[in-house]
C-alpha cells in the first residue's frame, strides 16, 4: 500500500482556502461509494442465492477455514488400540501438528508420530514413538533388558507400559537415512518395527510418510495433556557413534 502523504503547499492554502474542505466533504464519499456499494451488492447476491442467507455464508466460511486447517496445519486423530498405553488410551483424541516437520525439521527420538503405514505396516494410519532415526544403530537388549541406541542404553521406564519389557524380540538394526524405527509404548500389545523387519522396508518408516507429531491429548477432558518429548533419549550420541 502506498503510504506516502501528499503535502499541501502554502500556495494551495492561500489561493483556495475553502475549496479543499468542501471537496473532501462532498467528493470523498462519492469516490468511495461505488466501491462500497459493489462490495455490499456482491455479499447481498451471495446471501440471496444461499438458503439461510448470511448465516449459511458464515457457516461456509468457517467450514472452509476448518478444512484448510485440517489439511495443512493440525488434525485430530482417535486412538484405536492400546499399543501406546498408558500414555495414550483407546478412544483418546490427539491433536497432530502437521507443520512440525514441514520446514526442515526432522522427527527426533522420543517423538510420538502419526504416519501412513500403507505398503509398510498396513493400509492404515498408525501412531508410534520414534526410537531410532536415520543412521542410528538400535539394539535390544543390554544386560539390564534396555534398548541401546548408538551404544547408549535408554531408560524407558517413564513411558513404557507397567510390567512390559523393552522387547521380547531381540533385534540389531541400522536405520537407513530418511527412515524411522518406531515402537509402541505398550510393547506386548504393539505391532511395530520389530514385527516388520522382514517386510518391505525392513520395518522402517520413510520420513515422508509421517503425517505429523502428536502434541496434545484433547479428549476426554480428564486426559488433557501436552505430549512432550521424554528426556530418556537426551544423552543418546549422534549416528556417528552408532557402532562405538
Amino acid at each position: 500500500m502506498d503510504t506516502e502523504a501528499q503535502p499541501t503547499t502554502e500556495r494551495d492554502r492561500s489561493s483556495h482556502p475553502s475549496v479543499p474542505a468542501a471537496v473532501s466533504q462532498e467528493t470523498a464519499p462519492e469516490a468511495e461509494g461505488p466501491e462500497g456499494r459493489s462490495r455490499f451488492a456482491l455479499v447481498a447476491r451471495i446471501t440471496g442465492w444461499l438458503p439461510g442467507g448470511r448465516i449459511s455464508l458464515t457457516l461456509l466460511i468457517c467450514l472452509l477455514f476448518l478444512l484448510v486447517l485440517n489439511a495443512f496445519v493440525v488434525q485430530p486423530f482417535q486412538i484405536p488400540s492400546g499399543s501406546m498405553e498408558n500414555g495414550l488410551r483407546i478412544g483418546d483424541r490427539v491433536l497432530v501438528n502437521k507443520l512440525a516437520y514441514r520446514f526442515g525439521a526432522e522427527p527426533r527420538r522420543g517423538d510420538v508420530v502419526v504416519f501412513d503405514g500403507a505398503g509398510y505396516f498396513g493400509n492404515f494410519d498408525y501412531i508410534k514413538r520414534v526410537v531410532g532415526v536415520g543412521g542410528d544403530h538400535v539394539v535390544c537388549c543390554d544386560k539390564e533388558g534396555r534398548i541401546k541406541v548408538n551404544g547408549r542404553s535408554v531408560d524407558e521406564s517413564t513411558f513404557l507400559y507397567p510390567g512390559d519389557r523393552a522387547s521380547t524380540v531381540d533385534f540389531d538394526v541400522d536405520v537407513p537415512d530418511g527412515t524411522l524405527f518406531v515402537l509402541g509404548d505398550h510393547r506386548s500389545h504393539s505391532s511395530d518395527s520389530r514385527d516388520h523387519l522382514g517386510s518391505p522396508g525392513g520395518g522402517m518408516i520413510p520420513v515422508d510418510r509421517v503425517i505429523g507429531r502428536a502434541d496434545w491429548i484433547l479428549w476426554p477432558y480428564a486426559h488433557l495433556t501436552h505430549l512432550s518429548r521424554p528426556s530418556a533419549y537426551a544423552r543418546v550420541p549422534g549416528a556417528e557413534g552408532a557402532h562405538g
